[in-house]
C-alpha cells in the first residue's frame, strides 16, 4: 500500500502530488471518477473500476466499444477482468463483480490509469494508457501469487464492440442486431462488423499469450438474464469459442494457468483500431487485411516494449506542465495549477463538450465558442496545435461572419442540426488568434487561407474571417443599439426569440419571428472587450484606418452599454424580443445575471462612473454562496416562453440559478483587474476541486478536475456538482489564476508581470516558458499588498515598466518583480 498524504486523505481518496497522480481507494466512489486516455485522435474514457469507452477522432462515427449511458446500475460496460481462484470470482478493478477486495486503488495519472487489486493473497496491478501517436489502448496486466502454495486461476478478459454509428446503435436494433461479425485469429479477436460493405476500418483485443478459449458473442458469455457483474463463463471457468454472426459481438479471452508462490505473470492486451486503402481490403475472400493490426501488436507484445511507452508517455507529460509551474504559499493553488487544471484544459482542448460521462459525443460535436474559448488555456502547452484548431473554426464561419455552432470532428464539417445564429460565437475567435498572437508572436495565423462554409477553395485570409466577425456584430444591432441575441449568446438556456410551448421542440433550434429586437448585453460587454483586441491587432499589421473605424464602433458601444445597459446597481442582461429587460431590478424574478457584470466589468465599461466595482459588490451581495457565484437571482419558479429553457429548470439547478461554473473566473478577473485580491483568491478557490476536499461527498463529481454545475442554494442539494471534466470552467480559471492572480500575462511585446495576489503572499516563484525563453519569476511583496506598481530586474539589472520584452531575451533568465506601493 502506497503510503498516504495524511493531509489530504479523504474518503474516496488523496493526492498524490509528486508522482501526478488522484489515488482513489474505494470502487464505489458517489459518481463514477473517471480518466482521459490518448491525446492525438484516438481517446479513451476511463473510470475508477475501469468503465467507459473509447473511439477514434469521433466518438459518434468512430466508437469501438459500447457503453451505456444513464444506466442502472451506473457504469455499465468498460474494459473489465475477471478472475476465478478456488471459487472466489472478483474483477481486477474492483467493479463489475461485487466481490469485496482485500485491497482496491486506482491511480489516475497524466494519460495512464492504474488499478491495483487482491483477493486471497492473488495481487493483480493492471495500467491502462493509450501510448503516443497509437490507434489502440495498452493494458498491462500483472498478476502475482502471494500465497504459500500453488494457484489455478482463471482469466477472462471483456469488450463489448460498438464499432458502428453510435447514434444508431441506440435506435435501430433490427438492423444492428443482425450484422455483428467477427474473425478469430490466434490470440486476437476482430470486430468487422459492416466491414464487407462501406468501412475501411476494422477494430481488434488481442493479447500477447496463447488463450484457452475464448467467447464474441455477449449472451454466451453472459448467460441469460446475467450483468457483468455475473457472467455465467466466469462461474463455470470456461468458454465455448462463440463466434457472433448478428446480436451483440463481444471480445473475451480465457486463459488459465498456474502461479507458484511467489510468481507473477504479465500479459499484455492491446484494443486496437485499424484503416486500410479500399483496394486492400480483403488479404482472403471475406478474410480481412490484418497486416496492420499485426504490427500494432507486435509493437506492445511484452512488458518491456509497454514499460518503454508509459515513459515516453511521462516525459511528454513532464515536458507539458512543466511550460509553466508556480510555487505560492498554498499548495492546494499549487496543485491545481502545476497539475490538474493543465491536464483537464488538454483534454477539454481535444474533446470540445463532445464525449464524457454526461455527454455520448453523439448529438455534439466540437462547439465553435467551447473551442476558441478553450484555447486560452492550452496556447502556452502545444501553440502549434491551437493553431491548427483556430483555422478548423475559422473555416465553419459563413460568408457573413456567422459560424456553425458546432462541428464534426471526423468531417471539419459545420454541424447543420445545430446550425448557427448564437450570435455570441463570432467574436470567440478573435479572442482565440488574439491570445494565440500575444502567446506565439506569431501573425502569420492572419495571413493563412482559410474557406467559408460552403467555398471549396479559399479566397480570403484569416484575417479576412475576424474582421467579418467584428462586423457580424456591427451589422446586428437591436432597438437600444446593443447587439442581437439571436438563438442565444453564451448562455444557451436564455431563449429569447424562441417561444416554445410545444414540448418536442429544442429551445435551442427553434426561433420563430426575425429576432430583430431581442439584445443581449453580455455580447455588448463581449465586443467591447474582443473589439478592442482587433483593434489593436489592426494597428500592428498596418491596418490604420480598419483600426480606427472599428474603434468607433468599440466606443460608441462601451456609451450605448454606459447608456441603455446600467441599472443602477449592475448591468442589465439583455432585453427580451417584446423589448422588456431581463437582468433588471424591475423584473420579478432573474433580477440579477453573472455574464454581463463579468463582461462589461472586464470590458471597463463605466469604469470613470464607479460602475464595475459597484457591480462586483452587486455580485458579492445577490450572487455569492459558499459553493460559488450563481448565474442569477432570484431563481425562475414559472416558465416564461419568453425566457425559454433557462425557466425550465427547477430553481437552482443548471442556468435558473445554479452556479455555472465556467462564468466565475470572469468575476475573479473582474476583480484582480479592480485590485481586490482577496475576493479574486476567494472566487477562484471557491469552484477549485483542490480546494474541495472535505466536501467529497456533497460534491459527488471528480475531486481533481471542474464540473460545469455546482447547485445553488435554491436547490435541494447545494454545494452538488455536476458535468465533470467537459468544461470552459478549466481553461478560463487557468486563465484567471496566471494572467490576472498571478499576473503572468503574454502580450504582443512579450510578458506582462501585473498580479493581483493575496496580500499574506510575501513571495511566489514563476517559471514560465515563451516564445524560445525560460523566465524563473519571482514575486516579492514586501508590504503585504494586493496590487501596486511592479520594480522589475531582468537578470540584476533594472528595467522601466513591467514588461518582459521577448525580441531581446533567449535561453534562461532570472526575473525579480517586487510590487510596491
Amino acid at each position: 500500500m502506497l503510503k498516504q498524504d495524511k493531509s489530504t486523505e479523504q474518503q474516496y481518496g488523496y493526492f498524490d502530488d509528486q508522482k501526478l497522480e488522484y489515488v482513489i481507494t474505494s470502487p464505489y466512489t458517489p459518481t463514477p471518477w473517471i480518466n482521459y486516455l490518448g491525446n492525438d485522435g484516438f481517446y479513451g474514457l476511463i473510470s475508477n473500476t475501469a468503465g467507459g469507452y473509447c473511439f477514434y477522432r469521433d466518438p459518434k462515427f468512430r466508437r469501438l466499444t459500447r457503453y451505456r449511458y444513464n444506466s442502472v446500475p451506473v457504469d455499465n460496460g468498460g474494459r473489465y477482468f475477471y478472475l476465478n481462484c478456488d471459487g472466489h470470482q472478483w474483477s481486477a478493478t474492483g467493479r463489475p463483480v461485487h466481490t469485496e477486495l482485500d485491497e482496491y486503488r486506482c491511480h489516475h495519472g497524466m494519460g495512464y490509469s492504474r488499478f491495483h487489486a487482491s483477493k486471497n493473497n492473488i495481487a493483480t496491478e493492471l495500467t491502462s494508457f493509450i501510448p503516443l501517436n497509437t490507434k489502440a489502448e495498452v493494458h498491462r496486466l500483472t498478476i502475482t501469487n502471494n500465497n504459500d502454495n500453488a494457484k489455478t486461476i482463471d482469466l477472462f478478459s471483456f469488450i463489448e464492440w460498438c464499432l458502428w454509428n453510435a447514434e444508431d446503435d441506440g435506435t435501430n436494433f433490427q438492423r444492428n442486431l443482425s450484422t455483428g461479425e467477427v474473425e478469430v485469429e490466434g490470440s486476437a479477436i476482430y470486430h468487422k462488423t459492416e466491414y464487407r460493405e462501406r468501412r475501411n476500418h476494422y477494430a481488434f483485443y488481442s493479447v500477447n499469450h496463447p488463450i484457452d478459449g475464448f467467447e464474441t458473442d455477449r449472451e454466451t458469455f453472459l448467460g441469460p438474464y446475467r450483468g457483468f457483474d455475473s457472467p455465467i463463463a466466469i462461474e463455470k471457468k470456461s468458454t465455448h469459442n462463440s463466434v457472433a454472426r448478428g446480436w451483440s459481438p463481444i471480445a473475451s479471452h480465457h486463459i488459465k494457468f498456474e502461479l507458484g508462490a511467489g510468481e507473477s505473470k504479465t500479459l499484455v492486451f492491446v484494443l486496437g483500431y485499424c484503416e486500410v486503402d479500399a483496394e486492400h481490403k480483403w488479404q482472403a475472400p471475406n478474410v480481412i487485411n490484418k497486416a496492420p493490426a499485426l504490427l500494432l501488436q507486435k509493437q506492445f507484445d511484452s512488458s518491456e516494449k509497454v514499460a518503454t511507452e508509459l515513459q515516453k508517455l511521462a516525459d511528454y507529460w513532464h515536458k507539458l506542465l512543466n511550460k509553466m509551474t508556480v510555487n505560492s504559499p498554498d499548495k492546494r493553488f499549487n496543485r491545481a495549477l502545476n497539475i490538474w487544471n493543465q491536464y483537464q484544459n488538454m483534454v477539454t482542448f481535444n474533446l470540445s463538450r463532445s464525449a464524457s460521462f454526461y455527454e455520448s459525443g453523439i448529438g455534439r460535436g466540437m462547439g465553435f465558442r467551447d473551442s476558441n474559448q478553450d484555447t486560452i488555456g492550452f496556447a502556452h502547452m502545444v501553440p502549434e496545435k491551437v493553431k491548427e484548431r483556430i483555422l478548423d473554426l475559422s473555416a465553419t464561419q459563413k460568408a457573413d461572419g456567422s459560424a456553425y455552432h458546432q462541428y464534426q470532428p471526423l468531417t471539419k464539417k459545420g454541424n447543420a442540426n445545430i446550425g448557427g445564429n448564437f450570435n455570441d460565437d463570432p467574436m470567440w475567435m478573435v479572442l482565440s488568434t488574439a491570445n494565440y498572437i500575444k502567446e506565439t508572436g506569431d501573425f502569420s495565423i492572419l495571413d493563412e487561407m482559410v474557406i467559408y462554409d460552403g467555398q471549396e477553395v479559399a479566397t480570403h485570409n484569416h484575417f479576412d474571417h475576424l474582421e467579418r466577425a467584428f462586423n457580424h456584430v456591427v451589422n446586428n444591432l437591436g432597438p437600444h443599439g446593443l447587439p442581437l441575441i439571436g438563438r442565444a449568446d453564451w448562455n444557451d438556456c436564455l431563449n429569447l426569440n424562441c417561444f416554445s410551448e410545444d414540448p418536442n421542440e429544442s429551445f435551442q433550434t427553434t426561433q420563430r419571428g426575425a429576432s430583430d429586437v431581442a439584445e443581449s448585453v453580455m455580447i455588448a460587454g463581449q465586443f467591447v472587450l474582443y473589439g478592442q483586441d482587433f483593434v489593436e491587432i489592426c494597428q500592428r499589421i498596418g491596418k490604420t484606418d480598419l483600426a480606427l473605424a472599428s474603434q468607433a464602433h468599440v466606443e460608441q458601444m462601451r456609451q450605448t452599454v454606459e447608456q441603455q445597459g446600467w441599472d443602477g446597481e449592475w448591468y442589465i442582461r439583455a432585453y427580451d424580443a417584446q423589448g422588456n429587460k431581463v437582468g433588471s431590478h424591475e423584473c420579478s424574478e432573474g433580477k440579477i445575471f453573472i455574464e454581463s457584470q463579468g463582461f462589461c466589468a472586464m470590458a471597463g465599461i463605466g469604469t470613470e462612473q464607479g460602475k464595475p466595482l459597484q457591480a462586483m459588490q452587486s455580485v458579492e451581495k445577490h450572487l455569492t454562496t459558499d459553493f460559488g457565484i450563481m448565474l442569477n437571482q432570484p431563481a425562475f419558479t414559472r416558465y416564461s416562453k419568453y425566457l425559454g429553457e433557462i425557466s425550465s429548470y427547477p430553481p437552482g439547478y443548471k442556468e435558473n440559478a445554479g452556479i455555472f461554473c465556467h462564468n466565475n473566473p470572469w468575476i475573479t478577473i473582474a476583480e484582480a483587474m479592480l485590485g481586490r485580491g482577496e475576493k479574486a483568491f476567494e472566487y477562484y478557490s471557491k469552484i477549485t476541486p483542490a480546494f474541495l476536499q472535505d466536501v467529497q461527498q456533497l460534491h459527488k463529481t471528480e475531486p481533481y478536475v471542474y464540473s460545469q454545475m455546482i447547485a445553488g442554494k435554491d436547490s435541494a442539494n447545494p454545494g452538488e456538482a455536476k458535468n465533470s471534466w467537459l468544461t470552459g470552467t478549466a481553461a478560463w480559471n487557468y486563465y484567471a489564476a496566471t494572467q490576472y492572480i498571478l499576473g503572468i500575462r503574454p502580450d504582443y511585446e512579450g510578458l506582462i508581470i501585473d498580479p493581483c495576489i493575496l496580500p499574506s503572499w510575501q513571495n511566489v516563484t514563476i517559471a514560465r516558458e515563451f516564445r524560445g525563453a525560460r523566465y524563473d519569476i519571482e514575486l516579492h511583496n514586501p508590504h503585504g499588498l494586493s496590487k501596486g506598481k511592479i520594480k522589475l530586474t531582468i537578470d540584476g539589472h533594472e528595467v522601466d515598466g513591467n514588461l518582459i520584452e521577448a525580441n531581446r531575451y533567449q535561453g534562461q533568465h532570472h526575473i525579480v518583480a517586487e510590487i510596491i506601493a
